[in-house]
Order: structure tokens, then sequence, then C-alpha cells
């Protein structure tokens, strides 16, 4: 009845409006979900099954045992050697933005933690810091993971989730590329259990070294996983590219990928793998479609 109020001089209710990030539409189906619901299902709709992409704090705590990760490396942080501006926009102003946002230094957390009362190194990108690109400091934690995992003959557990390597640091973001995978091929030697967890998006440089040179490799349903985007393939090779690709499903259907995992059963998943690694650790073979290293 605001017009009535307007109209008579009497004061009008005030306008209420809704808080900022309460309902959220589904990316497939386009269904407004309320979001405490949605965090409840864990970022899975209700009506169509879709996987929103999930925060990552909210995945370290659906999938490590509580209060059990102890955090590795937190000191380090991302500097700008090369001066390096776009449009006006500094680099060094990029990374405080993603700071603030975030709370953290880099796209990067990893550290000691338990999944199913089994020991890990787990790591986990952060694409909401500046899309989980990979620059010098997250390819340096990574190796560091990667180490401690040999030290402590502890497997390493690493969920991906990256826009790729990160153009502002140039050729100092592509080699960790390079580090990163002599990293996990130092683990293969020493027969160091290495599983890794592809999310929604894993491209670039990060899709082309250590995300895909896991023992298993693992991801949750219509992932987008791949080096370059699917726009940018078929506008280099002037062709039309198949239904689903890059997808894990696509993925799975031709032997890139080892498991597609519902997010409710990611935990148990893990667990059972890190189980099975236990106690085959001087064995010979894998679970069925694993790549587990051999001397």
């Amino acid at each position: 009845m605001a017009w009535y109020s307007r109209e008579k001089g009497l004061p009008s209710e005030p306008k209420k409006s809704v808080p900022k990030g309460l309902f959220i539409k589904c990316d497939a189906c386009a269904l407004t979900l309320l979001d405490p619901e949605l965090r409840e299902n864990l970022r899975v709709c209700r009506n169509c099954g879709h996987h929103l992409r999930m925060p990552t704090t909210e995945r370290m705590e659906m999938v490590l045992d509580e209060g059990s990760f102890v955090e590795h490396d937190i000191h380090l942080m991302s500097d700008d050697p090369l001066g390096f501006r776009v449009g006006g926009t500094k680099y060094r102003d990029q990374l405080k933005s993603a700071t603030k946002k975030t709370g953290l230094v880099d796209a990067f957390r990893a550290g000691t933690a338990r999944i199913g009362g089994h020991e890990v190194e787990a790591g986990f990108f952060v694409f909401e810091f500046m899309g989980g690109s990979m620059g010098s400091v997250v390819g340096e934690k990574i190796a560091r993971q990667f180490e401690r995992a040999i030290e402590h003959r502890r497997p390493a557990v690493l969920f991906c989730a990256s826009g790729g390597a990160r153009m502002q640091e140039g050729v100092l973001s592509l080699m960790q590329m390079a580090k990163t995978s002599a990293a996990r091929s130092r683990m293969r030697e020493q027969r160091v259990p290495y599983i890794t967890v592809l999310l929604h998006p894993t491209t670039g440089g990060v899709a082309a070294s250590m995300a895909m040179l896991g023992d298993v490799i693992i991801t949750e349903p219509n992932a987008l996983i791949g080096f370059a985007g699917p726009r940018v393939i078929e506008q280099t090779i002037r062709q039309q590219l198949p239904e689903g690709f890059q997808r894990a499903e696509f993925l799975l259907e031709h032997g890139m990928v080892d498991r597609i995992v519902q997010r409710k059963e990611m935990k148990g998943e893990l667990e059972r793998m890190l189980r099975w690694f236990a106690a085959n650790k001087n064995g010979q073979h894998g679970p069925a479609g694993a790549r587990v290293a051999r001397p």
C-alpha cells in the first residue's frame, strides 16, 4: 500500500531487500536455490544434480577429517618480478585485491591431514584467488607437498581447479609445469601414491602437467578438463568438436580419467583408494584403471 501512504502523506513502510548471495541460480537448469540449503547439499542442485562450484574451505571441510589439517608454507607470497600490468592494472594490485577477497596470499593451500583416518599430504587449488592460476608460489607449494609425501611416505592428494599458468609471471609460471612434474616423477620412483581430483575447470598448464599425472585420476561430473578451451580449438582447426568434448564423461569414455565421482561420495571413494594403497604398498598392481607407479 505504498501508493496510498504517499497520497495521504503517511509514512511508508521501509523497503525490504533480499540479502546478497541468499539465492543462487543453477547453471544447468536455472532453478533458483536457497544458499543455506544448497550448502547443506554440498552445492549440488536438488533438481538436476548439477555440481555447482564449491568454495575451497567447504571442500576441505567435506573431504578432510575434522581438525586434522595442518597447513604448510603459509609464509610464501607472490612477487611481481616483471612489473606486469595490463590495461593500467598492476599485477601487484591484482594480488592485493585477491588477498582482500579471499584472506589468502595465493591460489594454493597445502598441508598434512587425514582422510578417513589415513594420513595424507593434501593440496587444494583456490579458484577464488585469480582463477586458481599457477604462478611461482603455487608451483613451489606443490613441489614441497610432493617432497613431504616422499619424506614421510604419505600419499599425496591434489584437488585441481585452475585456469592454468599465471600470465602475469610470464615464463616463470610456465616453469612450474616442469618443476611440479619433476617432483611428481620423484614420487613415482619412490612408489609414493598420488591421487588427483580434477574439478571444474581444470585447464591450461595445470591440466598439461601434474593434474593428469596421478596414479588414480578422479573427476566430478561434467567438469571441464583440457588444455585450450573448446572455442579456441574450433577456431584453430576450423572444425566442430564432438558434443561433450573436454567434459569429464568424454574423458572417461576415452580413457583419460579413471573415475567420475559424485560429490557426496568423494570422501568415501578417497578412503577406499587410500585403504587399498595402504594394504598393497609393496604390491605391483593397482585398482582397475589406475596408473600405479612401477619400478
